[in-house]
């Protein structure tokens, strides 16, 4: 895996360059992230899924990624830390055994 740190400084990097980072308090970055997803919903809204535009969906998924990025460097969190920790609390809640090829809810299984 790419280190998420160097990705992240380029990120603090380009936005203090324009003095941006005025803008990206935790709200706006909570709501640009529902925002981007919004957009990425509406490529492909009317279609089937091999019929979005791939260039255009790659560049609503980075403007996603980059808020998120953002949003848990404002706080601190470690990106592989939380992803694994969120991971483990699903494998609790969702056991291969009563999982596995289903997609009810947790608490349905």
């Amino acid at each position: 895996m790419k280190d998420w740190n160097l990705l992240i400084e380029r990120i603090r990097q380009f936005n203090l360059e324009r003095e941006w980072s005025q803008f990206h308090n935790p709200k706006d970055l909570a709501l640009a992230i529902g925002i981007e997803a919004g957009e990425l919903n509406e490529l492909f809204l009317w279609k089937k899924a091999d019929e979005a535009d791939k260039e255009k969906v790659k560049e609503e998924l980075a403007d996603i990624f980059t808020y998120a990025l953002l949003l848990a460097d404002k706080y601190g969190f470690d990106i592989e830390e939380i992803v694994n920790s969120k991971i483990d609390k699903n494998a609790l809640k969702y056991p291969v055994e009563k999982a596995k090829g289903s997609a009810k809810k947790y608490n349905e299984l």
